[in-house]
Protein backbone atom coordinates (compact mmCIF):
# COMPACT_ATOMS: atom_id res chain seq x y z
CA UNK A 1 0.00 0.00 0.00
CA UNK A 2 1.11 3.71 -0.60
CA UNK A 3 2.24 5.82 1.91
CA UNK A 4 0.26 8.62 1.74
CA UNK A 5 2.14 11.90 0.96
CA UNK A 6 2.70 14.28 3.93
CA UNK A 7 1.89 18.23 3.38
CA UNK A 8 5.02 19.29 5.38
CA UNK A 9 7.73 19.75 2.95
CA UNK A 10 11.22 18.58 3.96
CA UNK A 11 13.07 19.22 6.66
CA UNK A 12 15.35 22.44 6.08
CA UNK A 13 18.57 20.71 7.17
CA UNK A 14 18.57 18.71 4.43
CA UNK A 15 18.07 20.91 1.61
CA UNK A 16 20.69 23.84 0.76
CA UNK A 17 20.64 27.47 2.40
CA UNK A 18 19.28 30.08 -0.44
CA UNK A 19 22.88 31.17 -0.64
CA UNK A 20 24.77 28.17 -1.38
CA UNK A 21 22.35 27.38 -4.29
CA UNK A 22 22.86 30.95 -5.56
CA UNK A 23 26.85 30.32 -5.11
CA UNK A 24 26.54 26.90 -7.51
CA UNK A 25 24.46 28.54 -9.72
CA UNK A 26 26.56 31.58 -10.35
CA UNK A 27 29.99 29.41 -9.96
CA UNK A 28 28.12 27.26 -13.25
CA UNK A 29 27.80 30.88 -14.59
CA UNK A 30 31.33 31.58 -14.28
CA UNK A 31 32.80 27.98 -15.49
CA UNK A 32 30.55 28.52 -18.76
CA UNK A 33 31.84 31.65 -19.49
CA UNK A 34 35.65 30.10 -18.63
CA UNK A 35 35.00 27.78 -21.10
CA UNK A 36 33.76 30.05 -24.05
CA UNK A 37 36.57 32.29 -23.21
CA UNK A 38 38.66 29.21 -23.81
CA UNK A 39 37.52 28.71 -27.10
CA UNK A 40 38.05 32.36 -27.72
CA UNK A 41 41.34 32.44 -27.00
CA UNK A 42 42.37 28.79 -28.95
CA UNK A 43 40.56 30.79 -31.90
CA UNK A 44 43.04 33.58 -31.47
CA UNK A 45 45.67 31.66 -31.91
CA UNK A 46 44.74 29.91 -34.97
CA UNK A 47 43.99 33.50 -36.39
CA UNK A 48 47.48 34.23 -35.55
CA UNK A 49 49.18 31.24 -37.02
CA UNK A 50 46.61 31.30 -39.98
CA UNK A 51 48.39 34.54 -40.88
CA UNK A 52 44.70 36.64 -40.34
CA UNK A 53 45.25 40.13 -40.39
CA UNK A 54 46.22 41.78 -37.48
CA UNK A 55 42.83 44.61 -36.81
CA UNK A 56 40.76 41.49 -36.99
CA UNK A 57 42.86 39.31 -34.14
CA UNK A 58 43.03 42.84 -32.13
CA UNK A 59 39.20 42.77 -32.44
CA UNK A 60 38.85 38.95 -31.30
CA UNK A 61 41.28 40.11 -28.79
CA UNK A 62 39.10 42.92 -27.24
CA UNK A 63 36.19 40.77 -27.71
CA UNK A 64 38.06 37.76 -25.41
CA UNK A 65 39.39 40.26 -22.53
CA UNK A 66 35.07 41.91 -22.41
CA UNK A 67 34.06 38.12 -21.74
CA UNK A 68 37.16 38.00 -19.25
CA UNK A 69 36.10 41.19 -17.70
CA UNK A 70 32.17 39.97 -17.41
CA UNK A 71 33.33 36.94 -16.00
CA UNK A 72 35.17 38.87 -13.17
CA UNK A 73 32.36 40.88 -12.25
CA UNK A 74 29.76 37.56 -11.92
CA UNK A 75 32.38 36.08 -9.72
CA UNK A 76 32.52 39.67 -7.89
CA UNK A 77 28.78 39.80 -7.56
CA UNK A 78 28.54 36.28 -5.73
CA UNK A 79 31.18 37.15 -3.38
CA UNK A 80 29.07 40.21 -2.27
CA UNK A 81 26.13 38.44 -2.27
CA UNK A 82 28.13 35.93 -0.02
CA UNK A 83 29.19 39.04 2.61
CA UNK A 84 25.15 40.57 2.76
CA UNK A 85 23.19 36.95 3.12
CA UNK A 86 26.12 35.24 5.83
CA UNK A 87 26.65 38.07 8.28
CA UNK A 88 24.21 38.37 10.49
CA UNK A 89 25.95 41.71 11.29
CA UNK A 90 25.00 44.54 9.76
CA UNK A 91 28.48 46.21 10.69
CA UNK A 92 30.55 42.78 9.80
CA UNK A 93 28.37 43.11 6.34
CA UNK A 94 29.52 46.37 5.60
CA UNK A 95 32.80 45.86 6.20
CA UNK A 96 32.75 42.55 3.62
CA UNK A 97 31.09 44.38 0.98
CA UNK A 98 33.61 47.77 1.22
CA UNK A 99 36.47 45.17 0.99
CA UNK A 100 35.00 43.78 -2.26
CA UNK A 101 34.58 47.43 -3.71
CA UNK A 102 38.03 47.86 -2.86
CA UNK A 103 38.92 44.83 -4.89
CA UNK A 104 36.69 46.06 -7.81
CA UNK A 105 38.62 49.32 -7.41
CA UNK A 106 42.28 47.35 -7.33
CA UNK A 107 41.35 44.88 -10.21
CA UNK A 108 38.23 45.92 -12.51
Amino acid sequence: MAKPKSSNPEPTQNRPSASALYRAEHQQDVLNRLRRIEGQVRGLAEMIQAGRDCEEVAQQMTATRRAMDKAFYRMMTCTVIEAVTSSGDHEVARTEIERKAKLLEKYG
